[in-house]
Formats: C-alpha cells, sequence, structure tokens
C-alpha cells in the first residue's frame, strides 16, 4: 500500500477512534505489502522507521495535541532514534504498532515502539522527539499544558538513560 495513503488513513481514522491520556498506547494494524520489501523479501528495515512516524502520528492526534500543532504552527522533530530487530515481517503478514510516550524530560518525549505480530514482539523502537514551533523547541510541559495533562514525567527507564548517555558524552 502506498505510504501516502497509509498516512491518510492514519490521520483520517484518529479523528474517529477513541481518545488517548498523555500515557495511553495506540494501536494500529497494518499489513507488509509488496512495496515495503527489500531485496531479502521481507519488510525493510527503512519501512520500520517510516511507519513509526505513523504511530506518532496517531498519538499526536488522538491525545488532542494535533489541533493545537495545528494552531501554533508546531511540528514534530525526531532528535535520535534506536531500533532492534527480532525477527522478520514476510509479504503479507499483518502485524499491529503499539506506540506510547513513556517519559519527558524539560525538552524531549520518549516514545516506545513496538511491532507485534499474534503477541509477538518483532521489533522495538525507541524515539527521542520534541515540538517546534516558530520560536523554538516548545517545552514538554507546555505541550502537555496545551491538552490539560500537566502531569509529571513517569520514571524514566533505566534502558533510556543509558542510551542517553551514550550519545551525551558523544555531542
Amino acid at each position: 500500500m502506498n505510504l501516502w495513503l497509509r498516512f491518510i488513513i492514519v490521520l483520517l481514522t484518529a479523528f474517529f477512534r477513541q481518545a488517548l491520556g498523555p500515557l495511553d498506547e495506540s494501536v494500529l494494524t497494518f499489513r507488509v505489502w509488496p512495496n515495503d520489501l527489500d531485496i531479502n523479501g521481507h519488510m525493510n528495515n527503512g519501512r520500520y522507521l517510516t511507519l513509526m512516524d505513523l504511530g506518532r502520528l496517531d498519538v499526536i492526534v488522538r491525545t488532542g495535541m494535533g489541533r493545537t500543532v495545528l494552531r501554533r504552527k508546531w511540528y514534530p522533530l525526531v532528535g535520535s532514534a534506536t531500533i532492534r530487530f527480532r525477527f522478520s515481517l514476510e509479504p503479507f503478514q499483518s502485524y499491529q504498532l503499539k506506540s506510547r510516550i513513556i517519559c519527558w524530560d524539560k525538552k524531549w518525549f520518549f516514545i516506545e515502539q513496538r511491532f507485534e505480530r499474534r503477541g509477538e514482539i518483532i521489533a522495538v523502537g525507541w524515539v527521542k522527539g520534541l515540538l517546534r514551533g516558530p520560536g523554538g523547541n516548545v517545552p514538554s510541559s507546555e505541550v502537555l499544558h496545551s491538552i490539560n495533562a500537566d502531569i509529571p514525567s513517569p520514571e524514566m527507564p533505566s534502558a533510556i538513560r543509558l542510551w542517553q548517555q551514550v550519545y551525551e558524552n558523544k555531542e
């Protein structure tokens, strides 16, 4: 299926699906189409990252951030991403993409995105992202306030903390 068509479907259906709280999980179901394949005949590793964009789009719209993002001319940016592949997704297999914000700091949101098939984890990705507006980066607290979710972040998992420390030491 064409990527733009997937984008439109996710965007439109997000408006009709149940609203999400900032810590709730988005679940999207997809199928591996021939244009998702690499030369080895399974889903291309780059396609996972592209589909993760759609999972985050669903979270933005369903948490109520979508309207604020448009009104304030904010746009999402990814600061870093990592993914671990466990199994392949073969042609025409269906799978679920599960996305959720797991924690945040003053600047960044940390999102876990899992690809699952029949309850088995196929791949897990972590994304560090933020929203940027005309005046620069939007603090996480302002984003949360815009959706009436003035809540503290859950504790940052040690694995995320370690992932960030590796990059902080090299920057």
